[in-house]
C-alpha cells in the first residue's frame, strides 16, 4: 500500500479543526487517505473545512461540551461512514489568566473542554470501537501537562494533567478491546493560538532557548498523531508522547 494510502478505509474524528494542530490533523489524515468527521463548534466554519479537505470529509459541528453534542458527533460520523476507527480529542479552552484573576467558572470551563469533553467522546466511541475489535483515541494534551505551561494559566496546566491521567485509566481499561489511548504533547507551536497568546518577540526568545531552536509545525505534530493512529502503533497505549524541540528537558 502506497505510504500516503495507509489509512483508507479508515474513519476519523478530529475535534477543534478549525484551525492549528486540529486542522493540520485532519487534512493530513485525509491526504492518507481516511474519511474524516471534523468538528468546529461554528457550524459554517466547520463545513468550509470539510469542502476544504473533499469529499470524504464531513462537518460535524458543535460545542463539545454541549449537551449530548460527542454523541451527536460520534452518531453523525456512523451515519455516513459506518464506523469509527481514530478518535483526536484536540479541542481545548486555553487562556492565559494569572491565578489572582483566575475565577471559578473559567476553571470550571477548562476543565469541562479539555478533560470532561475528552472523557464523554471516548464513551460515545466506545461501543463502536468496541463491536469493531480496534480503535485509536488520540488526547491532545500539552508540555503543559508534563510541567507547567509558559502562557497557559493554572486551569490550563491542570487539565491537561488531568487529560494524562484520563489516558493512562482509559488505556489500560480499554486495551482488552483492541483500542489504545495515547497522549500527544505539544510544546510551543507556531500556530495562531499560540501567537494569539505571546509577542513575536517573546516566542523568539523562547524558541531561541530550546536544544532544537525554533518553534514546532503543526505538521510535525500532525505526523506524530498519525502515528499514534495507525496500525503501526498497536502495542503503543498509555503514552504521553513528547513533541517539543527538548524544552521539557531543560
Amino acid at each position: 500500500m502506497p505510504p500516503l494510502a495507509d489509512f483508507s478505509g479508515r474513519v476519523a474524528i478530529v475535534t477543534g479543526a478549525a484551525r492549528g494542530l486540529g486542522r493540520a490533523t485532519a487534512a493530513r489524515l485525509h491526504e492518507r487517505g481516511a474519511s474524516v468527521a471534523v468538528n468546529v463548534r461554528d457550524a459554517a466554519r466547520a463545513e468550509e473545512v470539510a469542502a476544504t479537505l473533499g469529499d470524504r470529509a464531513l462537518a460535524v459541528p458543535g460545542d463539545v461540551i454541549g449537551e449530548g453534542i460527542p454523541e451527536q458527533i460520534v452518531e453523525r460520523t456512523l451515519e455516513r461512514f459506518g464506523r469509527v476507527d481514530i478518535l483526536v480529542n484536540n479541542a481545548a479552552h486555553a487562556q492565559s489568566t494569572r491565578f489572582p484573576e483566575l475565577g471559578a467558572d473559567e476553571w470550571r470551563l477548562a476543565l469541562e473542554v479539555n478533560m470532561t469533553a475528552p472523557f464523554l467522546l471516548t464513551k460515545a466511541v466506545l461501543p463502536t470501537m468496541r463491536a469493531q475489535g480496534y480503535g485509536r483515541i488520540i488526547n491532545i494534551s500539552s508540555s503543559a501537562g508534563r510541567m507547567v505551561s509558559t502562557l497557559g494559566g493554572a486551569h490550563y496546566t491542570a487539565s491537561k494533567a488531568g487529560l494524562l491521567g484520563l489516558t493512562r485509566a482509559s488505556a489500560k481499561e480499554l486495551g482488552k478491546f483492541g483500542i489504545t489511548v495515547n497522549a500527544v504533547c505539544p510544546g510551543m507551536i507556531d500556530t495562531e493560538l499560540t501567537h494569539e497568546n505571546a509577542s513575536s518577540e517573546l516566542l523568539e526568545r523562547l524558541a531561541a532557548s530550546y536544544p532544537v531552536p525554533r518553534l514546532g509545525t503543526a505538521l510535525e505534530v500532525a505526523d506524530l498523531i498519525c502515528f499514534a493512529a495507525s496500525e503501526q502503533a498497536g502495542y503503543l497505549t498509555g503514552t504521553s508522547l513528547d513533541i517539543n524541540g527538548g524544552d521539557l528537558m531543560l
